[in-house]
């Protein structure tokens, strides 16, 4: 359970304490696939299928489930274009934008920091191909 003041003035978020809704958003934003959407839709309206082939891995049920929690916390938007047969986009909303700058500046660190990361780490499985 959450707890909000009904004075939305004195709400102030704290990720750290258990009852905060900033805990509850924390977890939808930093799942795996999430972030990587995040990522995905940075620079574009992507149709499922190409946030599939983007998004290496991630199955259709896990695309669907992140997207429709990054539409429930205004993060991503769904635009039904009323066609037959359905086309449907998905954009990033101006929180998801900015959002993505802070995502995109840890996904590129990671891909620059990688090899340094992942040296002599006996618990990271690597196939060299």
């Amino acid at each position: 359970m959450y707890e909000m003041p009904q004075d939305l003035n004195k709400v102030k978020a704290n990720v750290f304490h258990k009852s905060c809704p900033a805990r509850y958003l924390l977890n939808k934003v930093a799942g795996k696939w999430s972030l990587l959407i995040i990522d995905a839709l940075k620079n574009d309206n992507l149709r499922n299928g190409e946030l599939m082939r983007r998004v290496g891995g991630i199955s259709q049920k896990m695309l669907t489930q992140t997207l429709r929690e990054l539409e429930e916390i205004k993060i991503v938007q769904r635009h039904d274009m009323e066609t037959i047969p359905p086309h449907v986009e998905y954009s990033l909303t101006h929180l998801g934008i900015s959002l993505q700058e802070k995502v995109c500046a840890m996904d590129r660190w990671i891909e620059e920091n990688m090899i340094e990361l992942i040296s002599d780490n006996p618990s990271i499985e690597l196939k060299v191909i």
